[in-house]
């Protein structure tokens, strides 16, 4: 197919099929369809050292941020750790535990973790409690007792009986003042939780497709889903478009976060590859990234009109399912990858060098979706 255009992603991982795993430039096109001038081309670009220098010089730049990041994320969870009974207290206790362990902790850190500005600490810090503020320490205290020795029942009217009968003169007000001030509230049976029931998705379009799972041309109906493939890095998601005239992939995707992008990549791949002329079908679920405003507005902007599953209902979407149990029972065989990227290379491998243009497939007649298609082709030249 001529006029087509890839996506770097796509690009990449072609040549990684001749830089790294050894296959053949002749093998490599015949497979996936593009021109030898095109992959050395690509080699040319994505292979060379400056890209790889490039490349090294990133990650390790990626490798200082997440090690930083991982001694802040570290010591933020050993202030919480240490500073947990303060975090619903007030900004006064919250300061006194950054004054007791501000040897241990940098001040900026823990006031990050608690919630306070660093500058109201130090304002705080040189200059000492009024006397109002030390009677209302010394009347929080007789409060917490009486809440306490009431087994966390009392509300402001009772304990200011209590306090009373102790000799303090205080009010109602002042007393209610305090006790939300420190979260301090009456504590009586159990809350309610009200029922979910589950709300309604932004942009929901009908099921227009209504499991009619055939196409009589291609580029007429397209399915999309995403699943997730485990790594001991985490997970691996995948997005796939997947046409249903010959169940081949035209559109991939693979990130490290479930975003919008990871939909939105996938289809502007599909888009790229196909170049349809024609209004297509565009069928998924009712996921947040498919009632995104984002994914609306790229499908009214490529002439794709909407169509999504029923909720909790995935045999509406069982031709994108079928395709991720092939490729979890044929290449992933419920194994972990040692990472993302050596998941990327044995995903990108079976979907682009074995499904589309070697693997049978059934509704086909036992054609892959590749050859299928160029049967298609040429009955329609006449050839």
């Amino acid at each position: 197919m001529s006029g087509q255009r890839y996506s770097e992603e796509f690009k990449i991982e072609a040549v990684k099929q001749v830089t790294e795993r050894g296959h053949k430039v002749s093998d490599v096109c015949r497979r996936l369809g593009v021109t030898s001038g095109s992959l050395y081309k690509w080699i040319k670009h994505y292979g060379d050292s400056d890209h790889q220098h490039q490349q090294i010089n990133d990650q390790q730049d990626e490798l200082r941020r997440m090690r930083a990041e991982l001694r802040r994320v570290t010591e933020e969870r050993d202030i919480l750790k240490k500073g947990r009974s303060v975090l619903c207290q007030g900004v006064r206790v919250k300061y006194r535990f950054i004054r007791a362990h501000q040897k241990q902790f940098p001040v900026r850190a823990m006031c990050r973790v608690l919630n306070v500005h660093f500058s109201g600490f130090y304002a705080w810090l040189h200059n000492p409690e009024s006397p109002r503020a030390q009677a209302n320490q010394r009347l929080l205290g007789l409060i917490k007792q009486s809440w306490l020795e009431s087994g966390c029942v009392y509300g402001y009217r009772n304990i200011t009986l209590d306090l009373k009968d102790l000799g303090e003169h205080c009010s109602q007000n002042r007393v209610y003042r305090l006790m939300r001030y420190e979260g301090i509230r009456a504590q009586r049976g159990y809350k309610r939780h009200r029922g979910y029931y589950g709300g309604q998705p932004a942009h929901v379009a009908p099921n227009h497709l209504n499991r009619d799972f055939q196409a009589a041309n291609p580029n007429e109906r397209w399915v999309s889903d995403i699943t997730y493939v485990r790594t001991h890095e985490g997970f691996l998601y995948l997005a796939a478009v997947v046409d249903l005239f010959s169940r081949q992939v035209v559109g991939w995707s693979m990130k490290q976060r479930m975003s919008t992008d990871l939909i939105m990549d996938a289809l502007l791949m599909a888009s790229w590859r196909r170049r349809p002329k024609q209004k297509v079908l565009i069928h998924s679920d009712q996921g947040a990234q498919y009632t995104s405003r984002e994914w609306q507005g790229f499908l009214e902007e490529h002439n794709l009109m909407p169509s999504m599953s029923r909720r909790g209902n995935c045999h509406d979407n069982a031709v994108a399912e079928s395709f991720f149990s092939l490729l979890k029972s044929e290449r992933i065989k419920r194994r972990i990858y040692k990472d993302r990227e050596t998941a990327r290379r044995d995903i990108f491998d079976y979907i682009e060098m074995f499904y589309n243009p070697i693997r049978r497939h059934g509704t086909n007649g036992g054609l892959s979706p590749m050859e299928f298609e160029k049967q298609y082709f040429e009955q329609l030249s006449g050839v």
